[in-house]
């Protein structure tokens, strides 16, 4: 919505019917201090848009994220299938020595 084109709180609250403008101004607010998006005051009001290089930070630091973790996710499932197999193997060599004996 502030990707490209600054907006006053007003109008960005404005497009969100079921939050409230004061709800709106707090997540401005959180995303001001975490330098996602950017405040210039116009006389009595504030616009904001999105900081683009803090924003691309962010990618970056969730695809890393995310890709390390999927990739220790599969790692764990596959462990876990690999011990799954080596347990099912066990016990089918113990039934099988048990029926020959």
């Amino acid at each position: 919505m502030v990707w490209s084109a600054e907006m006053p709180a007003s109008h960005i609250a404005a497009r969100f019917d079921d939050i409230t403008r004061s709800a709106v101004s707090q997540h401005l607010g959180v995303l001001r201090e975490a330098e996602l998006v950017l405040e210039r005051r116009d006389g009595t009001r504030r616009l904001y848009r999105a900081n683009h290089a803090e924003m691309a930070r962010l990618r970056g630091f969730l695809d890393g994220y995310w890709t390390e973790s999927l990739q220790r996710l599969r790692d764990l499932a596959e462990a876990t299938e690999q011990m799954s197999q080596e347990t099912r193997d066990m016990q089918a060599r113990q039934e099988k020595g048990t029926t020959d004996g």
